[in-house]
């Protein structure tokens, strides 16, 4: 079952939980749609930081995705390539996620490629793009503002330490990267920040009185224990 009938971005900048599930690109419909069975989720996640990325295959994901009213997330190539998010959007996914995300200059441009002027600078065009079919460029543009996913991951003391300042408007979620956290808090055995626990604690409490969220990688089991932290969007790994 899927559930974002009230829009994945209205939930995630009210605070309430948020539940997504990572799927393989290549997953076949009959594999996505028992997934999305098992849940509820409110959105699937595919990846192409640490998996071949094929263009045409993003798009067929998403095409089936639509026709299973599954709201996709999409993790770019690199963090360098936060100036292509437009172009990955034309794919048909419904949110980006920059991974690796260190300075303010990465956040300015994640939020110039992904939303449409006045808001942002990406272009228009693409006929896979999620929604465009039937309205016109100015009505599309409006509704996509207020209906994209945007993500920074942080994965490093130093970005953790600036959560405040990379929660700029228009960005929906700080995600974390939990094993290149845990290598960055290796190389700092003195910071007061001990674990990931610590982390999430802090980004959450950094977070208070904006419309960006903390998201967590977890298993359905440790939800709790980080709802109790502070963070609201959770991504978990299918439980079937």
């Amino acid at each position: 079952m899927f559930e974002h009938a009230i829009g994945v971005k209205k939930k995630i900048r009210e605070g309430a939980q948020v539940v997504g599930v990572s799927v393989p690109v290549d997953a076949t419909r009959d594999r996505l749609k028992a997934i999305l069975d098992a849940g509820p989720y409110d959105f699937v996640a595919i990846d192409s930081q640490h998996t071949p990325l094929n263009e045409e295959r993003v798009a067929a994901f998403c095409a089936m995705a639509e026709e299973l009213n599954a709201f996709v997330q999409f993790r770019i190539k690199h963090t360098r390539h936060a100036y292509m998010i437009g172009n990955y959007l034309d794919l048909g996914p419904c949110g980006a996620e920059v991974p690796q995300t260190e300075t303010d200059a990465i956040v300015e441009e994640a939020l110039q490629a992904f939303y449409y002027p006045p808001e942002g600078g990406r272009s228009y065009g693409g006929r896979a793009r999620r929604g465009a079919k039937g309205k016109d460029p100015e009505a599309y543009a409006e509704w996509w503002n207020r209906y994209g996913v945007l993500w920074m991951q942080i994965e490093s003391v130093e970005a953790v330490t600036h959560a405040r300042q990379f929660a700029r408007p228009g960005v929906d979620c700080l995600s974390f990267g939990p094993i290149d956290l845990m290598f960055s808090l290796k190389a700092h055995p003195g910071h007061p920040f001990r674990d990931m626990d610590d982390c999430v604690r802090y980004v959450a409490r950094a977070l208070e009185g904006t419309t960006t969220r903390a998201c967590v990688r977890n298993s359905p089991q440790d939800r709790q224990k980080y709802a109790d932290l502070g963070a609201t969007v959770f991504l978990e790994n299918p439980q079937v």
